[in-house]
């Protein structure tokens, strides 16, 4: 060791073995250059009879890491690894058979192999090499090459079944992103591992026929070139070239059968759970009974008369004695465990473990009847699952909210076709949809005509009608907008979840959000947890913005808005407003117009200085005072309002002082819940306003058509 670190040191051999181990590339690449070299230059004997030896190392280490290897995924270089010994045998045939038919000489090892191994015999070195060769061919690489190709085609078709059980995972919430990114990635990979093995297969087949060809050109060109060129006798040319002929032959086919012997080791490992001797010795040691009647039988053959008593009578003996021993210790492993299983209760179900785990509740759910399954069965065409998971995606981008997995399962107690949507244990939506049919939509420009069951889009509440799929491409032609059922359900998700947002945001998210925020402006929130606000306090403010529909996305803005205002006041709501203005331009830029026009109602001054006059501020924050009878009216004048304009093809809000917006917000909710309420500060500068829309307790309401434009 301490020569090769000098050598390393001073850059001599010991340095340069050390920079090519360091490179296993460039290994790989001067290998396959050598093998390629060796087909075409000729070889001296002793580095020929290193090669040789170094492909019977190679073979067996290769048969050695199959053994060990728990997965066939564990050795996934093997296909390739297959191809290359293939070619580094054939270099080595061609390299020998070079070397007989010039010098009548291959090397001492193809000679030893031939005297050595079949004791000088050329007859019994040819029939071991014919049988070596059946063995390998018929046997081993038919067998190994019918497993690759039934493994490869059972992997490609089971690939849909557990992609789609990845999926429910990861919906269900039992696997994270990464690890459903993993198990996609190990089962592509197993169908290309499959897939490349049915075609290296081929390779050993090959392989076989070739040994069997190169063995014959040696021996009779060798017989040959030594009577006509070499001047030897028949019997000396037959003796010579026979040996050297079956020697190159046993030299190369005893590592191509240990190279087809890994093959179908590797191809036949399945569902194991350790090494190929763990499993083997596990498995078989698993029934004693079946071994001590084994060695029963051995004894009884032994006693018969006329067989050999020795081997019948020891092999007997060891395998009674094996099973008779590995009975005693199962039935003291049971005793062990029987005490155990007796001194604890069986589980009782009403036990608090047990009922502690069925508190936790989902914070979001899908159920669907039994006649929707068809939309999440991808072998029948159904991608809602697909659809499903990518809305958490949609959320995030949308409103910055990262949902928990939405868990989709079915539910016998729901009509056949009807889907409900729950939210944390509570049903939120229950639907219908009819079978067989898809949504049609009248955009206010389609062909009359088309008849259908009358319905209500149930995320939008517009008027729709259910007509049978088979008219649906009429339809379309007659310029109605048509929606498939899986798109239903995911649209009304997606408002649900919309709609819900801020009953979906729990405190650990939000501290998910800001550690994640820590990580790329840390200085952002050191400034605002703990010292100036609480996690409590940030997560309601986050709350109130996203029951307004406000994305929390650009997360630094809020945290910079509630750090510098959160000294002055402790009020959400008035917090929830600073943030507001601070995002004005993202939440402006939906509620604009063809042009960039927002189209504005606004309240008259006698009803905007009766709303900021009633406005109480408390401890816990402020609340509007005003008798039910005023805020009636004012709803009434408002819904008119808003339904006027919107005929005209607009999409109105309402403008207000900073200080009522959020309560006129709060009492207009449930009339009007898609109704943007806007405050002056919220309006940047390059604005264009259109006043659409004014809104009086006296009735007096309505713009001229006249109106004309104003900056803010």
């Amino acid at each position: 060791m301490d020569g090769l670190a000098q050598a390393a040191q001073r850059g001599g051999p010991g340095g340069w073995i050390g920079r090519v181990l360091r490179q296993p590339d460039l290994l790989v690449a001067l290998g396959i250059v050598t093998i390629v070299v060796m087909m075409i230059v000729p070889i001296p004997h002793l580095l020929l009879d290193v090669f040789i030896t170094i492909n019977i190392a190679a073979a067996l280490s290769i048969v050695l890491v199959t053994i060990y290897s728990q997965e066939a995924l564990d050795f996934s270089v093997f296909p390739t690894l297959l191809l290359i010994t293939t070619l580094f045998r054939l270099a080595i045939n061609v390299s020998v058979t070079r070397l007989i038919l010039l010098e009548g000489d291959a090397g001492e090892v193809v000679r030893s192999f031939g005297e050595f191994v079949v004791r000088g015999n050329v007859v019994v070195g040819l029939v071991i090499f014919a049988i070596l060769a059946v063995i390998q061919f018929i046997v081993i690489t038919n067998g190994a090459g019918r497993v690759a190709e039934v493994a490869a085609r059972f992997t490609l078709d089971a690939m849909p079944g557990k992609q789609m059980a990845i999926d429910a995972d990861l919906n269900a919430g039992q696997i994270t992103d990464e690890q459903a990114r993993e198990r996609r990635k190990a089962i592509q990979q197993e169908a290309d591992f499959y897939g490349a093995m049915d075609g290296a297969s081929k390779f050993v087949k090959g392989d076989a026929i070739a040994a069997v060809v190169i063995t014959l050109v040696n021996l009779l060109a060798g017989m040959t070139v030594g009577m006509l060129q070499q001047g030897m006798s028949f019997g000396d040319a037959v003796q010579n070239f026979s040996l050297l002929s079956v020697g190159d032959a046993l030299a190369a086919q005893i590592p191509a059968l240990l190279i087809s012997t890994a093959t179908g080791i590797i191809v036949t490992r399945a569902a194991s759970e350790g090494n190929l001797g763990a499993d083997l010795a596990r498995q078989i040691t698993r029934y004693p009974k079946a071994i001590t009647i084994v060695g029963g039988v051995m004894l009884a053959l032994g006693l018969m008369p006329g067989l050999p008593k020795l081997p019948f009578l020891f092999i007997g003996g060891a395998l009674l004695a094996a099973g008779i021993s590995m009975l005693r210790r199962q039935r003291e492993a049971a005793q062990e465990v029987i005490p155990d299983v007796a001194e604890e209760p069986a589980p009782d179900e009403n036990s608090i473990e047990n009922v502690r785990n069925l508190l936790p509740l989902d914070i979001l759910e899908l159920e669907i009847g039994y006649g929707l399954i068809n939309l999440v069965d991808d072998e029948q065409g159904g991608d809602l699952l697909k659809r499903v998971s990518m809305i958490r995606r949609q959320i995030a981008l949308d409103l910055g909210v990262v949902l928990a997995p939405i868990r989709l399962r079915d539910n016998v107690q729901l009509g056949s076709h009807d889907y409900a949507i729950k939210v944390k244990g509570s049903q939120i939506v229950r639907e219908s949809m009819l079978p067989g049919c898809w949504l049609a939509m009248n955009p206010g420009d389609a062909e009359p005509g088309l008849s259908g069951t009358p319905t209500t889009e149930p995320a939008f509440g517009l008027p729709a009608m259910w007509i049978p799929a088979a008219v649906k491409d009429r339809a379309e032609a007659m310029g109605y907008t048509v929606v498939d059922p899986a798109s239903i359900i995911v649209t009304h998700l997606t408002e649900t979840i919309r709609a819900h947002a801020d009953e979906l945001l729990t405190r650990q998210d939000v501290r998910g959000l800001l550690d994640a925020l820590k990580e790329r402006y840390p200085a952002t929130v050191e400034d605002l947890i703990p010292d100036v606000l609480t996690l409590g306090e940030t997560h309601r403010v986050m709350q109130l913005l996203l029951s307004e529909g406000v994305s929390i996305r650009d997360l630094s803005t809020i945290c910079e808005v509630l750090a510098d205002k959160g000294r002055l006041t402790k009020d959400v709501g008035l917090l929830a407003d600073y943030c507001r203005q601070a995002l004005a331009r993202s939440i402006v830029k939906p509620l604009l117009g063809l042009g960039g026009t927002l189209h504005a109602i606004t309240l008259d001054g006698p009803l905007e200085a009766l709303l900021g006059d009633s406005v109480v501020q408390t401890q816990d924050g402020s609340y509007l005072n005003i008798d039910p009878a005023t805020v009636n009216t004012m709803l009434t004048a408002l819904q008119a309002e808003y339904s006027r304009v919107s005929t005209m093809g607009m999409l109105p809000v309402v403008l207000c002082s900073a200080k009522v917006r959020r309560h006129l917000k709060q009492v207009s909710e449930p009339v009007l819940p898609r109704l943007a309420v806007l405050s002056y500060n919220e309006i940047e500068r390059d604005i264009e306003i259109q006043m659409v829309g004014r809104v009086s307790l006296q009735g007096d309401t309505g713009i001229d058509s006249a109106a004309g434009m104003v900056s803010a």
